[in-house]
């Protein structure tokens, strides 16, 4: 069993959008699992990549893996990931596997993020430093995951 991770004060805002991330997974996950439209779902995505993802990965690209030198493998890793997944989201090819795919490759993405490479910027990175980012955090609005009238997730088949 992993023991918890004591995530800094500054990156834990980040942490409660992975939260969101990893319930998207699970909708996606129920919804494949009951049988709901592809398209259902592939909208709800859409509109979670959209709200939620785009502005999470502008921030961490532009304030976060900038905590480190940016030929760091891990922030090479991380913005791979954010290229894949954007290319996952915005995809309308095979619905039922790309939705799959979408769900595996971000649970790994936050996975990764959460246990290595946050750990890596809060080893390297001063309190002052930390602070300075979760000033610029605070000004980050984003829209609810919830506010989504099609939850597809809690119905049964219809």
């Amino acid at each position: 069993m992993l023991s918890p991770i004591k995530r800094h004060e500054s990156l834990k805002h980040l942490s409660r959008d992975h939260h969101h991330g990893l319930l998207l997974c699970w909708k996606i996950r129920e919804g494949l699992k009951k049988g709901i439209d592809p398209v259902r779902i592939k909208a709800y995505t859409r509109f979670f990549y959209e709200g939620q993802l785009v502005p999470h990965f502008e921030f961490e690209e532009k304030e976060v893996f900038t905590l480190l030198d940016k030929n760091h493998p891990l922030i090479k890793q991380a913005l791979k990931d954010h290229e894949v997944l954007s290319e996952l989201f915005l995809s309308e090819e095979t619905l039922d596997s790309v939705l799959r795919d979408t769900e595996k490759q971000l649970e790994a993405h936050i996975r990764f993020e959460e246990r290595v490479l946050f750990n890596e910027i809060q080893q390297n990175s001063t309190e002052e430093i930390l602070a300075a980012v979760e000033k610029k955090e605070n000004d980050l609005i984003t829209p609810s995951p919830d506010d989504w009238e099609d939850k597809f997730w809690l119905k049964e088949v219809n």
